[in-house]
């Protein structure tokens, strides 16, 4: 059987990667080509990601990859994060930094938007739980700023469309990215226009949607020219990086949970309908765009966030590593202090370690008084808070919940997987680790023909990846702890 190869780029809020896949009888190999950070720009109080600085990177993994790896991929594909686009005017050039979902100047859109559109429509016309950092909000918050941005703007493009489009010169907005907007149709290729104008946004400024796995052309000759490459495809893949990681879940059932677990824990279910009701509205869950036209139910958790910004708080003073940051918390106490993970107070508070403190304080559980007791009270916090996410899609969900998933960098965190499958009472199963970047490459893979669907991209993973299983401990009182979580999430 003929081996392919294709380059995945992987983009998230902390660190980019190339990763080289290679498929052949069934089995694929991971290569990592290239890696280089990834950060938020501040410049006059907002905060911005450098797309050109991120392209160039993207190009020296192409480079990298035919140079050193002496390996032309038969084709390229691009995910990121979700929610945040470029600016192009109408020559087609990109006429602005793009804002970071982080920034500040979306704080009162939600409710701004509510003034004018029922909070309960914008739910029942997109499913899309309410984060005031959705595009929805982003594209509001500039029409009632009357942004001069706006004004020059002939058209959007999200992070990995604006990346496939300095590849290929092509404009098309991937299907389970723009999902992440709060601006199209429940489980449809489809925007919602009659929302997108009455807030006040032009639908002009919107491109095609497409279907994970499209071809949307070739790498444009400067381009090929300067890597080294040949004019190979540009495929849209599932461009969000939670939905190229849901596709690369090793299951050959329907029966589990999973989360995707990095920056943010992303933990739901993946069904074949959009679930939308007024208890999906009051519980504030997602339905986002996956592979096949499935959706993925979920919600959006602040994950390891929490650890890595305590790391970058505490890094003067004493430079942990990920291993003795578990360690420390082996080490602590358990359950004496817990936050709700998802408080806005953690979205971006500058200095981590001081707002999980504040929130104990406040919250009568008294102070944690070492880096120990601070990173033990974000580990359990975030294993009750899987527990508390999991009772609730069990209240809407067809098929029964028997396993959970992990998947992504998380699943490295033997520690916290463990804590989850204690406080869930459920098996879990941890890997792959490179899971956004496989479900990049299979669904590339996928599109150029060498593999048929879904469950055969998921059968390559099962054949190629060892994963680890952990069982529930019952040595600890998980149920006291959970009712001492659910009174501060209540």
């Amino acid at each position: 059987m003929k081996k392919n190869h294709f380059l995945a780029f992987d983009l998230g809020a902390s660190s980019g990667r190339a990763i080289l896949g290679t498929l052949e009888n069934g089995n694929l190999e991971l290569t990592e080509v290239h890696r280089f950070e990834n950060q938020m720009q501040q410049v006059n109080g907002h905060f911005f990601w450098n797309i050109f600085s991120l392209f160039n990177e993207l190009k020296t993994g192409l480079k990298k990859c035919i140079q050193e790896h002496r390996i032309q991929p038969d084709s390229i594909g691009v995910d990121t994060w979700g929610v945040d686009f470029v600016h192009l005017n109408k020559e087609g050039m990109i006429i602005s930094l793009p804002f970071a979902y982080r920034d500040s100047r979306t704080d009162t859109a939600m409710d701004d938007l509510f003034q004018l559109i029922p909070k309960e429509e914008v739910y029942r016309q997109t499913g899309i739980q309410f984060m005031q950092f959705n595009s929805l909000f982003q594209l509001f918050s500039m029409v009632k700023d009357q942004s001069s941005l706006l004004e020059i703007t002939d058209k959007i493009l999200f992070m990995p469309d604006a990346l496939n489009y300095l590849f290929s010169g092509e404009a098309v907005t991937e299907f389970s990215i723009a999902s992440t907007s709060q601006m199209i149709v429940p489980g449809k290729t489809q925007w919602q226009a009659d929302l997108i104008e009455k807030a006040g946004i032009s639908t002009s400024i919107l491109t095609d949607l497409v279907d994970p796995g499209t071809i949307i052309g070739k790498i444009k000759a400067d381009v090929a020219k300067e890597t080294g490459s040949t004019q190979v495809p540009v495929i849209a893949v599932a461009g969000h990086d939670t939905a190229s990681a849901i596709a690369s879940v090793p299951a050959s059932d329907k029966n589990y949970a999973y989360i995707s677990s990095g920056t943010w824990s992303l933990m739901g279910i993946e069904s074949d309908k959009p679930l939308v009701s007024e208890k999906t509205l009051a519980m504030n869950y997602t339905n986002e765009g996956g592979v096949e036209g499935t959706t993925r139910f979920l919600k959006n958790i602040m994950g390891m966030w929490l650890i890595q910004e305590c790391r970058r708080a505490w890094i003067e003073g004493k430079a942990y590593n990920w291993d003795e940051m578990v360690q420390l918390a082996i080490d602590a106490e358990p359950f004496r202090f817990l936050i709700n993970p998802d408080d806005a107070v953690f979205l971006n508070p500058g200095n981590m370690p001081e707002a999980i403190t504040d929130y104990c304080e406040k919250s009568g559980q008294g102070t944690p008084d070492s880096h120990a007791g601070i990173i033990r009270c974000v580990y359990d916090s975030l294993a009750l808070k899987y527990r508390y996410t999991l009772e609730q899609i069990r209240t809407v969900s067809e098929l029964p919940i028997e396993k959970i998933h992990i998947i992504g960098g998380g699943a490295n965190n033997r520690f916290l997987n463990q804590l989850t499958a204690d406080a869930t009472k459920l098996k879990v199963i941890a890997g792959p680790t490179e899971a956004t970047a496989t479900g990049n490459i299979l669904v590339q893979a996928k599109a150029m023909g060498a593999l048929h669907s879904l469950a055969e991209m998921r059968e390559v993973v099962r054949n190629s990846f060892e994963v680890e299983e952990f069982l529930p401990n019952p040595d600890l009182d998980w149920d006291e702890a959970y009712e001492k979580y659910k009174s501060l999430v209540q």
